[in-house]
């Protein structure tokens, strides 16, 4: 069986929590091998979070647990699940939007609520303010561990009923492609669209072509260029800006060795719009 349980939090790594949440867990069983997906998503931002779920978790094996925390409404009503996903996964996580893009494009075959009760770590006091340690990452490592069963967790929950953000999809209309901002590249400062290749491929858009391309922010116009749709970077000149398809299959916009992000103050989500067209000739 395999034990491989991956953290996911806003919590940076400056201090003893993220160590915590990975001492629960060998506590539960010493053989578990923790990972981490990464623990700089962005204070508070829980789209943030869904999307970086949804671009790691396709790579790893079946049975993998998944634990990810941004949890601004620690010690509320909110609840606490766990979801089977539809590739043999769990994602242990408050039902706050965490699972949007994952509901969204993998799937949820069950979610089940944590009863806290059963799942919560001995000793723990009457803490309320750091469930990542207290219930996330021991539900986690004793579901891993084989130490609970999935149905063990705690009852059902209609997959239906599970919180999620608002999401647009992207669209063509008279070889207009419209989508919006998912996340941003962070490193490199690349923007990430929901703008699926196959769009591009329907509106008979090819490498090499000039594409129009206007990005809004509340439907207010803040960048208007023509970019080179291109296969690498290596296709256009050092600072210019380019249109590719990144790792997950989608439209991106970056500068050659430069931040686009940074150049052109650019945000993620909804009102983030994105329009690309061809260039008249």
């Amino acid at each position: 069986m395999l034990k491989h349980v991956v953290l996911q939090t806003d919590f940076g790594l400056s201090d003893g929590a993220v160590s915590a949440m990975y001492g629960v867990a060998k506590s539960v069983d010493p053989s578990i091998q923790v990972f981490d997906l990464t623990h700089h998503i962005s204070p508070y931002n829980i789209w943030e979070e869904s999307y970086r779920l949804y671009q790691t978790m396709s790579y790893w094996p079946e049975e993998t647990v998944f634990v990810s925390v941004v949890d601004p409404g620690v010690g509320t009503d909110r609840l606490s699940v766990v979801v089977k996903t539809n590739s043999d996964q769990y994602i242990v996580t408050p039902d706050n939007g965490t699972l949007t893009h994952v509901k969204s494009h993998i799937g949820i075959k069950e979610v089940r609520i944590i009863d806290e009760k059963i799942n919560r770590l001995p000793r723990s006091g009457e803490s309320h303010t750091f469930h990542g340690r207290d219930i996330y990452a021991y539900t986690a490592a004793r579901l891993s561990a084989g130490v609970i069963r999935y149905e063990e967790v705690g009852p059902k929950r209609d997959e239906d009923r599970i919180t999620c953000l608002k999401e647009e999809k992207a669209a063509i209309n008279k070889g207009i492609i419209r989508g919006c901002i998912d996340i941003l590249d962070v490193r490199f400062g690349n923007v990430w669209t929901n703008i699926d290749r196959r769009l591009l491929v329907e509106a008979e858009y090819q490498y090499g072509d000039r594409l129009y391309v206007t990005i809004s922010h509340h439907q207010k116009d803040v960048y208007k260029n023509k970019l080179l749709f291109v296969r690498s970077f290596a296709e256009t000149h050092l600072g210019e800006p380019l249109l590719y398809i990144n790792s997950l299959d989608k439209a991106a916009i970056a500068l050659n060795q430069g931040s686009f992000a940074k150049a052109y103050h650019i945000g993620t989500g909804t009102s983030w719009g994105v329009f690309i067209q061809k260039v008249d000739e």
